[in-house]
């Protein structure tokens, strides 16, 4: 295992280093959720002990998890290094969008009119993200170097090959790369690889008692006060965790009793679910939900 986790840690830092040097002026996607707290604690080991070579930037939805976002900030401030915030709910006024509507009003594809702003505003010309292999099927057909045009968008037809780890991130005016460092990395890896460098978390991820919202399809929403709930919704208090952190009005809880890193690493190895099958809600709209948005230009 320990060979394993080295060899992922090896590339993934490989591939950093590569952004830092083929790109004027790159920036690390930063949320607060594990993938990308997974991503800082890899930078700190490529850069270190200079500074990164990049800002953090997070792309505010304005549903956030408070723990994640107070996680945010401690790290941040602990590291000192750059933190860019930019806030859908701007984003959303200024260019006249239309909200998420029902009872769960998701602003997950809405983010990706925050992030083409954000990028323009900088111009950033490479982002990097902590999607990992077994996400979602769409990811199985991107690259870790995978460019989007000038409006943003993703053509999986025109991904470039990458042989023998060699990355091309020529590109021209305009045009942007989004990285992906962990790309070969499972969510059981993930973890894995908290457990060796004892990475702390924001504590969502642990079991703890919260009261939710016990939806049609047997999911448990955090009740909170952007829900359109009506008299028949059933509230439900259980002992949950979260095993990805998003935007709360579609990232569903699961019912767990780990309350340790070893004991989420046990509960994974049982899963029988994907993580963004049992807990992303907006990923159940179509069969290619996610390749729709990515289309469209987001992460």
């Amino acid at each position: 295992m320990s060979d394993y986790l080295d060899q992922l840690e090896a590339e993934a830092i490989y591939i950093l280093r590569e952004v830092a040097g083929q790109f004027d002026r790159p920036a690390l996607l930063f949320s607060g959720g594990k993938d990308s707290i997974c991503l800082v604690h890899l930078a700190l080991k490529a850069f270190r002990p200079g500074k990164f070579p990049f800002p953090l930037v997070h792309v505010d939805t304005g549903h956030n998890f408070q723990e994640a976002l107070d996680y945010r900030d401690q790290l941040v401030a602990e590291l000192g290094e750059q933190l860019i915030v930019r806030s859908v709910e701007e984003t959303i006024v200024r260019q006249k969008l239309q909200d998420g509507k029902g009872k769960f009003p998701s602003r997950n594809a809405l983010q990706t009119y925050t992030l083409l702003e954000v990028i323009e505003e900088f111009e950033f010309d490479a982002c990097i993200g902590g999607a990992r292999r077994d996400e979602e099927k769409a990811r199985a057909k991107e690259r870790i170097f995978s460019v989007r045009d000038e409006f943003g968008q993703w053509d999986p037809k025109l991904q470039r090959p990458e042989l023998w780890n060699i990355y091309n991130g020529k590109i021209d005016k305009g045009e942007n790369v989004r990285v992906f460092p962990i790309s070969n990395w499972t969510e059981l890896d993930v973890w894995n690889y908290i457990k060796r460098e004892n990475i702390a978390l924001p504590n969502i991820y642990f079991t703890h008692k919260r009261e939710c919202v016990l939806t049609e399809h047997g999911q448990l929403m955090a009740n909170n006060r952007f829900l359109e709930l009506d008299s028949t919704d059933e509230l439900v208090t259980r002992n949950v965790r979260y095993r990805t952190v998003g935007d709360m009005t579609c990232t569903a809880a699961v019912e767990s009793e780990a309350h340790t890193v070893d004991d989420i690493i046990a509960e994974i190895k049982l899963a029988k679910i994907s993580e963004r099958g049992a807990t992303r809600m907006d990923d159940r709209i179509s069969e290619a939900a996610m390749e729709d948005r990515k289309k469209g230009g987001y992460f």
